[in-house]
């Protein structure tokens, strides 16, 4: 018998604490051993009761939830899954959380029980993601100057386009990697990243601001260009279309069982039927198997496939399974993607 993933959950509200507790320890693996009601209090019982997964809110009083992230990581790396209301009007204390070491994130319902058990299923499952992820501490990481933007050589690339795939632990390794391409790189990209289509436009703005790239969020019709890195919407799957001689995006409603809007299949293997042995497929960190199939269109067009590598992987899901498949070309640390794109392609 497997045992019971431990929990801690961080809200500041009493009413949260216990409907969170009530509604997670119906689900037989899953353990609450404790509650705090702040940042400070959070790190206090983490190390008292060194639990396997922390739900953390982030708006709270005093000692918030990015004071937590930060005590939790310093003292003992625990997987943290934000849980938060501040997701529905301001996106970017979200995305400094997960830069300081949390795994994943959703947003907060209105404190509003029935609300909350309607994603009561889709918690779970994120609790249960979250306790096989191996999550790593910025702070630990060796005192490195800023990435510098590294100059691509003039030589003709035999690509046309790269399919960037990523899942949890997905936004931290893109900015790692866009951060260091340079602003002549010359072959379009198009990511897609797990996530709601609300948090979307925030993301690709937040993107924008780290890279000499121009990331924008992909329209009907589009066409890929170099210098521009395309984001797959949330409202449906991203596929390519031949157009009066162009390459053009568009979107299907054909429903892809691994993950859909956006699912990295869709995307993949749209890329590998119209680009073929001119497509490079990424494969970054994220749990289950979106992605595989992409990547194995891609590999048999003849394309380039990289895979992230374990160690630097918050959860060795999707990579693994592609690396499993015998059609990764290349597996590779996360600060070792984005010069690898840029020189050796």
């Amino acid at each position: 018998m497997m045992a019971k993933i431990k929990l801690l959950i961080v809200d500041d509200s009493a009413f949260m604490r216990l409907l969170l507790s009530d509604l997670l320890s119906e689900d037989a693996g899953i353990e609450v051993v404790g509650t705090a009601s702040n940042g400070l209090e959070a790190g206090e019982k983490s190390q008292e009761l060194r639990p396997d997964v922390i739900i953390l809110d982030l708006n709270m009083p005093d000692y918030d939830g990015l004071y937590a992230v930060k005590a939790i990581m310093s003292s003992r790396v625990t997987p943290i899954l934000i849980l938060s209301s501040v997701g529905n009007t301001d996106l970017q204390p979200v995305f400094e959380a997960l830069k300081l070491g949390a795994v994943d994130y959703m947003n907060k319902p209105n404190r509003n029980k029935s609300k909350m058990r309607e994603i009561r299923d889709d918690l779970v499952q994120k609790v249960k993601s979250a306790a096989r992820a191996q999550p790593k501490n910025p702070i630990e990481e060796p005192v490195e100057e800023l990435p510098q933007v590294v100059p691509r050589k003039k030589r003709k690339t035999e690509y046309d386009l790269i399919a960037i795939g990523a899942s949890t632990g997905g936004p931290t390794a893109l900015e790692t990697i866009l951060k260091v391409l340079p602003g002549d790189f010359d072959i379009p990209i198009v990511i897609c990243q797990h996530m709601p289509k609300a948090f979307i436009p925030p993301f690709v703005q937040r993107l924008n601001a780290v890279t000499e790239l121009e990331v924008l969020e992909a329209r009907k019709d589009m066409r890929p260009a170099a210098g521009t890195v395309m984001f797959c919407p949330g409202h449906a799957n991203l596929v390519f279309k031949k157009n009066d001689g162009f390459v053009k995006v568009d979107f299907t409603d054909k429903v892809f069982r691994e993950y859909n809007n956006p699912s990295i299949n869709a995307m993949m293997l749209s890329a590998a039927e119209i680009f073929e042995k001119r497509t490079v497929g990424v494969i970054l960190t994220g749990m289950g198997k979106d992605g595989l199939q992409g990547m194995q269109a891609i590999h048999e067009a003849g394309g380039y496939t990289i895979t992230q590598d374990q160690d630097s992987s918050i959860i060795y899901g999707m990579p693994k399974a592609v690396y499993d498949s015998k059609c990764s070309k290349v597996s590779l640390g996360i600060k070792e993607i984005g010069n690898y794109l840029t020189n050796e392609l």
